[in-house]
């Protein structure tokens, strides 16, 4: 049985670790002989449908309080101490499962470079276990990356410790070989895949709209993500809805997110209540059905959100975050010069203006197609393919008698052991 292990820090709502079992749940369906161990910290990892041969070791959950600021979430403990526990079970989790393959999640040392340890002990005790980095198509403004990659280190630690770097997205959207400006030793590492086709849901259209009770009303689906910044996007939607002329026949599903504070929920299903086209919930693991089931998508500019409309060719608007980091504008704005949906700068969200895009998506809805940018859609199966070749090469290097490195075969580093650590860190 050939081992995956997977490292996925999701520090801020649910897109990572969405990400991550998407593409986890692919490559089990696809190779019979393959188990897979995430290790999250995603406080919401245990809401979604593990398959069979894929488990998860939860880390302690850390908060990002700015572009590169943490801070821990529920224990109470300091952070120092909080980065400690993680990284031994990080540590721990590589030396019992013994991956053939480490995937990483964004960022190359880790949060706060907890994956020092691990690195060290794979380039030394397990030299033929691959390394490959997932980054998606867009990490932040060319500026604000450039910069926090040197301060980091990361371009050395892609040309010591990764064989390869797979980014999800699209040289037509973002290339972050050019924009980024990675050097030869680098970018040579780095293959783009195309965008994450998604999977139809577990209902079709009509299922749901059965479920909905709709009739011959159009649907509008309001998904901020995760939430926990959705507030202000949910409660401009409910104050747009009192600007739209009467007698337009729509309806609204709003999922506010899991991780929206509680005193906004409360807020938002007291405004929701007064208005029966409103139907309000917390969370779904089955979005795509009912973004199926839509007419027009208001949302946020998330990698997967985007993902998904890009699927099912939904018209949308999408009000990006622009803080900390300027990810979800870049992708807005980009694929909206491309045509693909429309963007609402979120100083520019207003009910009237959120209104005014609502009836120009509504009257445009029913009329044909989106107009679609050919993009490449095809990210997981050329995952696939890059992972299973490097599983091929992990079997071969570590058949072959190879007198600089070998497997240690003492088994799982002990309390006390000696790992040398590598210069960089």
């Amino acid at each position: 049985m050939k081992k995956l292990m997977v490292y996925s820090h999701d520090t801020f709502g649910l897109g990572n670790i969405r990400r991550m079992l998407s593409i986890c749940k692919y490559l089990i369906d696809s190779i019979p002989d393959l188990s897979i161990l995430i290790v999250s910290g995603s406080p919401m990892v245990h809401t979604f449908r593990i398959p069979q041969r894929l488990d998860y070791i939860k880390l302690p959950c850390l908060r990002r309080t700015e572009r590169e600021g943490y801070s821990v979430k529920y224990l109470g403990t300091d952070m120092a101490e909080t980065m400690r526990l993680r990284s031994e079970l990080i540590l721990s989790a590589v030396t019992h499962f013994r991956p053939d393959l480490l995937l990483v999640d964004k960022k190359p040392f880790g949060v706060k470079k907890e994956l020092k340890g691990v690195l060290n002990y794979l380039k030394i005790h397990l030299p033929e276990t691959k390394q490959v980095l997932l980054l998606r198509d867009i990490l932040d403004s060319p500026e604000a990356t450039i910069k926090v990659w040197k301060q980091n280190r990361y371009q050395e630690a892609i040309r010591l410790f990764y064989d390869l770097v797979l980014v999800v997205g699209s040289s037509e959207v973002f290339d972050p070989r050019k924009e980024y400006r990675m050097p030869p030793s680098v970018s040579g590492k780095v293959q783009l895949c195309g965008y994450i086709r998604r999977e139809a849901g577990l209902a079709g259209r009509d299922a749901v709209r059965k479920e909905l009770q709709l009739t011959d009303e159009r649907l509008v689906l309001v998904t901020p993500g995760g939430g926990e910044d959705g507030y202000r996007l949910v409660k401009a939607y409910l104050s747009a809805l009192e600007r739209l002329p009467t007698g337009l026949n729509i309806r609204s599903l709003i999922i506010c997110g899991p991780e929206m504070p509680e005193i906004q929920r409360k807020q938002l299903f007291q405004a929701a209540a007064g208005g029966p086209s409103v139907q309000m919930t917390e969370f779904t693991n089955d979005l795509m059905s009912y973004m199926e089931a839509a007419d027009v998508v208001l949302s946020m500019a998330g990698y997967n959100t985007v993902c998904e409309i890009l699927s099912l060719q939904k018209r949308a608007i999408v009000v990006p975050r622009v803080h900390p980091v300027k990810e979800q504008l870049l992708r807005a704005e980009r694929m909206a010069r491309l045509g693909l949906l429309r963007t609402i700068h979120p100083d520019r969200l207003t009910p009237q203006s959120l209104a005014q895009g609502l009836l120009e998506e509504l009257d445009l809805q029913g009329t044909g197609p989106v107009p679609r940018f050919p993009l490449e859609m095809n990210a997981l199966p050329q995952i696939r393919e890059r992972i299973m070749r490097l599983l091929s090469e992990a079997e071969s290097d570590e058949s072959a008698d190879r007198p600089v490195y070998r497997r240690d075969r003492r088994g799982p580093a002990q309390a006390g052991d000696h790992v040398q650590p590598i210069s960089i860190l």
